[in-house]
């Protein structure tokens, strides 16, 4: 099966996420059963969601691990249904490369990785066997243990060099530099300041001429910075948007797609008068 182009678009694109798990940090248990979870994929493309990013294990701080047979269980099926209805982006967030295999078999177009390829060593060669667009989000640490002690002396600048190192492992496993894309991964193993500072020098990591993706959605830095709990974090979560497409965010992952697409809209025009 032929992998999907990133669609073509003035605005940085969106993708919609879908978690199918009972524990994830905002929207756990939603979207258990694969009807519902169709029906909410469905939901993101028509408001204008170019990607759908499936998930069938959180990656919460102090989130336990999954086994690959239920992740399957609870992924697999939801990502044909959302194939077999329409030609979205499917992109399936993981770090397994079995689950990722599968995941490419059923239509998957996407392989987002939250541990940019440090956890499995056959990731990369099955991004370059089906010549899937391959996320690599930098994280430090697991998410069991990631948010214990964090601890950077140059965060922009250690995101470089992981990113560096693993594009070019990347590469060398056959995956196509212009299928990779880069996530600095706001909050996976980052303190407060870390976060911040992400948004603040985006741009830095434009230099390595892949697209960069943030994903901020509803994440408890939001919460440090304006005292608002979890599900009180959509403005927030907005701000952050604005912010990152005006410093070179090309793809933004959210839970709220409608409001994020104003957003973007609007940001990109700001910036193109």
């Amino acid at each position: 099966m032929a992998t999907r182009e990133l669609p073509s678009s003035k605005n940085p694109l969106i993708m919609g996420i879908l978690n199918i798990t009972p524990d994830s940090f905002f929207d756990g248990g939603r979207h258990r059963s694969a009807e519902d979870a169709l029906a909410h994929a469905l939901r993101m493309v028509e408001d204008g969601a170019h990607i759908i990013d499936v998930g069938g294990e959180s990656t919460r701080p102090f989130a336990d691990e999954v086994a690959v047979d239920e992740e399957l269980r609870r992924v697999i099926p939801v990502i044909e249904e959302i194939r077999a209805r329409t030609d979205a982006i499917i992109s399936v967030d993981t770090y397994k490369a079995k689950v990722a295999h599968e995941a490419c078999l059923a239509g998957a177009d996407m392989i987002n990785d939250i541990s940019g390829l440090s956890f499995d060593d056959r990731m990369a060669s099955v991004a370059a066997a089906f010549d899937a667009h391959l996320v690599i989000m930098h994280i430090k640490g697991t998410p069991k243990d990631m948010q214990a002690n964090p601890h950077y002396d140059d965060v922009i600048g250690e995101i470089l060099a992981f990113f560096r190192d693993q594009t070019d492992k990347a590469i060398r496993a056959g995956v196509r530099r212009e299928r990779v894309i880069l996530d600095p991964g706001v909050g996976f193993g980052k303190r407060l300041e870390d976060n911040l500072r992400i948004h603040k020098m985006l741009g830095e990591f434009r230099k390595l001429g892949r697209p960069i993706l943030m994903g901020t959605s509803m994440k408890s830095f939001i919460g440090k910075v304006t005292d608002a709990p979890v599900e009180e974090r959509l403005s927030g979560s907005l701000a952050s948007v604005a912010v990152s497409v005006m410093n070179g965010a090309d793809i933004i992952r959210v839970h709220h797609v409608k409001e994020t697409r104003q957003v973007v809209t609007l940001v990109h025009a700001i910036m193109e008068s």
